[in-house]
């Protein structure tokens, strides 16, 4: 539930358009919902601006339509994130669409999104969590649109989209191997870059720890680092920074 929604519950109360009744109704899960297995906060949303999703990888199938059913039935939308064909083959909401190589389920998603957020993959090994930031940016609010394949063996793939770089408000770089490219944009952008090592790599790659130490200690100040393949939270980030002053 978000402040749109809070707004809009206590206005048709005070406008008679509902009952006294009707409206606690719909705030009955403050501040969460406990269903033993779970405490599904409803409200997170007012106070982080990031509303709850939810993260499939080590729950059971059950569990995850569960708490994906409740927060869609509670708000009309809902994100689950890691998840599984046999997941949306079973979870019983008739708009929600599946992507299967960032293994998100998506409900709900604004119809308009706002600014302009630029999410970039260095490799097309990379392309999972790039969707996955992208996606997750989509939901909450932001308009967002990615670039795959423009890694550092290639600069000259780089040089050919500075206009995209120059019209974004925040840029994600996504990119695995040694983790060059967000630094190699980082130095031709004044924008925000959020920069996302990935797991993607041959052996001294150590599972994308040589791609966040890289990024870690860029030479180009003020880039933001996730933690390895977290493209959830470079979405939520980029959208932060994306909507302020919007």
């Amino acid at each position: 539930m978000d402040r749109h929604v809070v707004e809009q519950l206590l206005l048709a109360f005070k406008e008679g358009k509902s009952t006294l009744d009707e409206t606690l109704n719909r705030f009955r899960h403050l501040p969460y919902e406990d269903i033993e297995f779970a405490k599904i906060d409803h409200h997170r949303q007012l106070v982080s601006g990031i509303t709850e999703v939810v993260y499939g990888q080590g729950k059971s199938v059950d569990e995850v339509i569960e708490i994906a059913r409740r927060l869609y039935d509670n708000s009309g939308r809902v994100l689950v994130t890691r998840t599984s064909e046999e997941v949306f083959s079973r979870i019983a909401i008739e708009e929600a669409l599946f992507y299967p190589q960032s293994r998100i389920i998506m409900a709900g998603a604004p119809a308009d999104g706002k600014g302009d957020i630029l999410v970039v993959s260095a490799g097309t090994s990379d392309i999972a969590v790039t969707q996955e930031a992208a996606l997750t940016a989509t939901f909450l609010g932001s308009t967002c649109r990615s670039i795959f394949d423009i890694g550092v063996a290639g600069l000259h793939r780089v040089i050919g989209n500075m206009r995209l770089f120059d019209e974004a408000r925040v840029i994600v770089v996504v990119a695995g191997m040694e983790g060059a490219l967000p630094s190699v944009i980082g130095g031709l952008t004044s924008k925000p870059v959020v920069a996302v090592p990935t797991s993607q790599g041959y052996g001294t790659n150590l599972g994308g720890l040589t791609a966040l130490f890289a990024m870690l200690n860029s030479c180009v100040p003020g880039i933001a680092v996730m933690n390895i393949d977290n493209g959830f939270g470079a979405g939520c980030l980029a959208h932060k920074i994306n909507i302020i002053g919007l």
